[in-house]
């Protein structure tokens, strides 16, 4: 990640030594498709999304504002059922971005919905969302979040721990002692994945790799913790033995990596077979499909990739003799991600002493926190107007008292750019209103949803009303 200083003027002592800055846009107002919502475009100079202009958008929902293309939601959700095909499951991660209207949409469209708390669990079945076609993930559940999804009946559980294990067998037991059944009785058995570290670490930021064993996840193939967990599940009379799970990062590319993956879990599925003469019906090989942020991001096509993870699977299975399972991918970034953008207005524009100019929006880094958090790069344009001045490299900073709140660390932006002026980041759907925060005492933005040249709120915005009512003081 680049930290320019500006070209002119004096470096001051403690300034980082100068880089060299990226490349300005040959048009500083162009809206990549690549990276921005399917319906994103110019309409006599503002930025229209939806069929609604940008500035409309603004004055009335306020800023900053998340707006999400409908349209490019449904149809990403439309593209991986497609692509993999009925024999395989599409489960949504929800954590990207999670509430009724957007699992109602993949729903709607066929997906199924991956849950990693009792949080995201109530939001589905709020949103209708049929409790087979659920998943609970995640790490550490509490015990009423698991007696919960035993209770509503999920499709699956993902065992990340020999604790949740043990607390499984307890919770189906007793539920099948309450109803009068046997523990091994098929009605009443549940439907576990074991989570599998298979040491494989994607290309990504070390806190969004998932795969390497030496992190809080799932059971380490190496250590032979996996092994121990699949033998525990298979004592259990209560439980069922679905499949394995495996997770390898986020942002990937290509497929290299889940094919040493899916070879590697294969090898305990061998061991499965081998050992106790079952085979398993699902390998879920998880998400973490990447998208276009900047210029610099080429993702796989969802065709090719489904394509490679269906041979990959095929390939492996013949070599090692088993008989193909269920095919289960989980992605979240990939269809929330694209859809959405946050538009934010401009506060102030400031020079520092020649080295920088800082423009200041009403937002920051509690509305997108991966930039501080994960060295995140994004794309924004001036979204209010065109502009034919020359183009000036910028930081698109926030409002919050940390000199880490950064939007977009290096930004073309046009140089008559002036307070009220509408700014939009493209690529915010995945995780930047989950992980949104109150930080300084700040409202979270609300999230409409626009198609057809309609607009509708999904989230309201937050008011300091509903920041004081949690206030017992």
């Amino acid at each position: 990640m680049s930290r320019i200083a500006h070209p002119a003027g004096p470096r001051h002592a403690e300034m980082e030594p100068p880089e060299r800055p990226p490349p300005a846009p040959a048009d500083v107002n162009a809206v990549d498709p690549a990276i921005w919502p399917r319906s994103a475009r110019r309409v006599r100079g503002a930025l229209e999304l939806g069929g609604i202009d940008a500035r409309e958008l603004a004055r009335d929902f306020g800023t900053p504002l998340f707006a999400l293309d409908e349209d490019d939601f449904r149809g990403r959700c439309r593209d991986f059922h497609e692509a993999f095909g009925p024999a395989a499951g599409v489960f949504y991660a929800a954590k990207a971005f999670c509430c009724r209207g957007v699992l109602r949409w993949v729903s709607e469209e066929g997906l199924g919905v991956d849950v990693c708390t009792g949080g995201e669990l109530e939001v589905a079945l709020q949103a209708g969302v049929p409790p087979e076609m659920i998943t609970l993930h995640g790490s550490n559940k509490l015990l009423s979040e698991l007696e919960r999804a035993v209770a509503v009946g999920v499709g699956h559980i993902v065992a990340d721990s020999l604790e949740e294990i043990a607390r499984l067998t307890a919770i189906a037991s007793r539920i099948g002692a309450v109803n009068g059944r046997g523990p091994g009785d098929p009605a009443q058995r549940l439907r576990v994945l074991v989570r599998v570290t298979t040491g494989v670490e994607a290309a990504a930021h070390e806190f969004v790799a998932t795969a390497h064993d030496d992190q809080k996840f799932g059971f380490s193939l190496g250590s032979g913790a996996a092994d121990e967990a699949v033998r525990q599940v298979l004592a259990c009379p209560a439980l069922e033995l679905a499949g394995l799970h495996s997770h390898i990062g986020s942002q990937i590319y290509d497929t290299a990596g889940f094919e040493v993956a899916a070879h590697r879990v294969l090898e305990l599925a061998v061991r499965i077979r081998d050992q106790h003469g079952i085979s398993i019906s699902e390998l879920n090989l998880g998400g973490g499909f990447g998208i276009a942020y900047t210029e610099a991001d080429d993702p796989a096509d969802i065709q090719v990739i489904a394509r490679s993870l269906r041979d990959i699977m095929a390939s492996q299975c013949r070599l090692a003799g088993l008989p193909l399972p269920r095919l289960i991918v989980e992605p979240g970034r990939a269809i929330a991600g694209p859809g959405t953008i946050t538009i934010y207005a401009v506060g102030t524009v400031k020079d520092v002493d020649g080295l920088r100019t800082y423009v200041s929006v009403d937002g920051g880094m509690s509305d997108n926190i991966r930039t501080a958090l994960y060295d995140a790069d994004y794309t924004c344009v001036l979204a209010s107007r065109e502009s034919a001045a020359p183009a000036m490299l910028c930081r698109l900073v926030g409002r919050h008292c940390e000199s880490g709140d950064i939007v977009v660390r290096d930004a073309y932006l046009p140089g008559d750019l002036t307070p009220g002026d509408l700014i939009a980041v493209a690529a915010t759907g995945a995780y930047c209103r989950s992980m949104a925060s109150n930080y300084n005492h700040v409202p979270r933005p609300g999230v409409v949803a626009v198609r057809d040249g309609t607009a509708r709120v999904l989230l309201r915005r937050e008011t300091a009303a509903d920041l004081l009512s949690l206030d017992a003081g």
